[in-house]
């Protein structure tokens, strides 16, 4: 995959991208009614999302079972409502508003959050 994610509809499985990835709108996880589903999101270089955008989880899509491994940072935009597990290499910088059903979690670096409100989904 490579882009901006806003708009699409995935279904589960193992996304890959070798560079950068946008989110700006929304980006639909269907599960399909399964409980079970995961969606795995590999992606080499920062990911990014756009002012009030937002991940939405449908049909028995759970945010426990979402997982964003950044091989850099991650920035989810102002105002944005996220979902999953975001598993970054350097850093993660939250801005403010944005609200978290997941984790947000950095290996090398530092997480700062800015008035959010994280939820663990499990």
């Amino acid at each position: 995959m490579s882009g901006d994610l806003g708009g699409l509809t995935l279904l589960p499985g193992v996304y890959n991208a070798t560079s950068s990835i946008g989110l700006t709108g929304t980006l639909t996880l269907d599960a399909q009614g399964d409980r079970n589903a995961v969606w795995v999101f590999q992606i080499g270089s920062p990911l990014t999302t756009a002012t009030a955008s937002n991940v939405l989880l449908v049909n028995g899509a759970t945010a426990r079972n979402v997982i964003w491994q950044v091989g850099s940072s991650a920035t989810p935009g102002t105002d944005s409502d996220f979902a999953g597990r975001v598993l970054a290499q350097i850093s993660i910088t939250v801005n403010a508003g944005v609200t978290v059903n997941g984790q947000v979690l950095a290996i090398d670096g530092s997480v700062t959050l800015d008035t959010n409100t994280i939820t663990r989904p499990w």
